[in-house]
């Protein structure tokens, strides 16, 4: 083909139908190269968007790292109800000991009105506004749920509208905080709440959030009491990337619940032990793998957001099988928070004012 230089372009030196032809053909490659470059360029900036989103997810998710359950205070009937009411100097404590944050479960429910609008009482924001200075003023990453919300896992259909009112005032109110406080949908999702109308009813709580808070880490886990094996029942949405599972373990039911006064069958465990055989740890560990492989399959961090042993357990049996979760834990790379500080599972004793030490160096992996 000969070519002749025209205004700085090369062009066929042929007749005008054929010229014409020939730029028609030109001009279409270049624009099928052009829409691929920029397709490719399209996507890779949506898949840089992504994993930057998943990256904060990740990040968020390291910064609760080891954390504790300040239990049986907020989530109570009222404060105090179940033995435990928050002090300034339990904050103070878990940090110096070395913990990353606090999950805080709160019974909102008794603290609404039953009729719209639902309004949560000004009085007991203030003393969950407290809890969270608490925390955050000391470095310590936040959680916050609704919890022991029962009317909703009895009855889903009537009580999601209330549900949803108390997450906007929820999210409405703390807005402003740092990304270090995080929200968790609800805890532990049971009877009438199961898989199936579980996966109807979060992505609505999650829209009531989102609305005020774009960018919030929200904590999500499965129905059924937030069971492990439940895991891949749940489906997050895809395009929503600030979101952090979670799940709770309390296996051997009956080893961690023996003699629980809240669990009628509970007392034929009691002298139930853990000892670290290999098939106590292999189911452990089996556990854990299943979890690990719906985090990477699903491209999503995970929290372990309670487990711990009844204090009727013998201590030894208790600090042994809570070092083998938190490391079987950190060994896949979820963060954590020990069920609880200074209550019936407790890490603490309040009355001694003094750590139960075996399970603060099992904890924290110290000898």
């Amino acid at each position: 083909m000969i070519f002749k230089r025209n205004n700085c372009r090369w062009l066929p030196f042929f007749d005008t139908d054929r010229r014409r032809q020939f730029s028609s053909v030109i001009f279409s490659a270049i624009n099928r190269m052009t829409s691929g470059i920029l397709g490719i360029a399209l996507f890779a900036a949506a898949s840089v968007s992504a994993f930057a989103q998943d990256d904060g997810a990740f990040h968020y998710n390291r910064l609760l790292g080891r954390g504790i359950n300040l239990g049986n205070a907020l989530d109570g009937p009222h404060e105090g109800a179940w033995g435990v009411t928050l002090k300034a100097d339990y904050f103070r404590l878990i940090k110096k000991a070395g913990f990353n944050s606090v999950r805080i479960p709160i019974r909102w429910s008794t603290h609404a009105s039953t009729a719209a609008p639902y309004d949560i009482e000004t009085d007991f924001f203030q003393r969950v506004d407290w809890a969270i200075g608490q925390a955050l003023s000391r470095n310590l990453a936040a959680v916050i749920n609704i919890h022991h919300y029962e009317e909703m896992n009895q009855d889903p259909i009537q009580n999601l509208p209330r549900l949803v009112e108390l997450w906007k005032q929820i999210a409405l109110r703390y807005r402003n905080q740092p990304k270090s406080l995080m929200f968790e949908l609800l805890n532990e999702p049971h009877d009438q709440l199961d898989d199936e109308r579980w996966q109807e009813v979060f992505p609505t709580l999650l829209k009531a959030i989102r609305d005020s808070n774009p960018d919030r880490i929200i904590l999500i886990g499965p129905a059924y009491w937030n069971a492990v094996d439940k895991l891949d029942k749940i489906q997050l949405p895809p395009q929503d990337r600030r979101i952090i599972g979670t799940f709770h373990y309390y296996k051997p039911l009956q080893f961690t619940h023996q003699g629980a006064f809240w669990l009628n069958d509970s007392a034929p465990w009691r002298g139930t032990r853990w000892v670290g055989t290999p098939q106590e740890r292999e189911e452990l560990r089996n556990d854990f793998e299943r979890a690990a492989t719906w985090s990477k399959q699903n491209h999503r961090p995970l929290y372990l957001g309670e487990f711990g042993a009844y204090r009727e357990a013998n201590m030894d049996d208790r600090a042994l099988w809570t070092r083998a979760v938190a490391r079987e834990a950190e060994k896949w790379g979820f963060s954590w928070s020990y069920w609880e500080f200074c209550s019936e599972f407790g890490a603490y004793d309040a009355a001694a004012r003094q750590w139960r030490r075996p399970l603060l160096n099992a904890l924290l992996g110290k000898d």
